[in-house]
């Protein structure tokens, strides 16, 4: 992965806001990235400083290693998960200008 690709990642993950969750998937879109893969390799080698608890799964659920914690977190922010999933029409991140442009699930 190149800097400028990497950088475009963390700039989106930073963008997400407390409150809200984006999927692994939306970051990728929303920063360029081939894939969702790539967003959570850039997450697990450079993402400590960075709201990652705020990146889910594209089914609404943590990573099962983080799930305690991260569910944890989101709760804190008023995320509130049924289970180990978090209902993502409701508490999905929008960027500005994408409010009602589609069906439920895309951005």
């Amino acid at each position: 992965m190149d800097d400028e690709l990497h950088e475009r990642i963390r700039a989106v993950i930073t963008d997400v806001p407390a409150g809200t969750v984006a999927t692994y998937g939306d970051i990728a879109a929303l920063s360029g990235a081939p894939s969702p893969r790539m967003v959570g390799r850039a997450l697990a080698e450079d993402g400590h400083d960075l709201p990652w608890h705020r990146i889910l799964r594209a089914n609404g659920t943590p990573a099962p290693h983080l799930a305690h914690d991260q569910l944890e977190r989101l709760r804190a922010e008023g995320v509130l998960a049924d289970g180990q999933r978090v209902d993502l029409r409701k508490y999905r991140w929008r960027p500005e200008g994408d409010e009602d442009d589609g069906p439920p699930g895309l951005f």
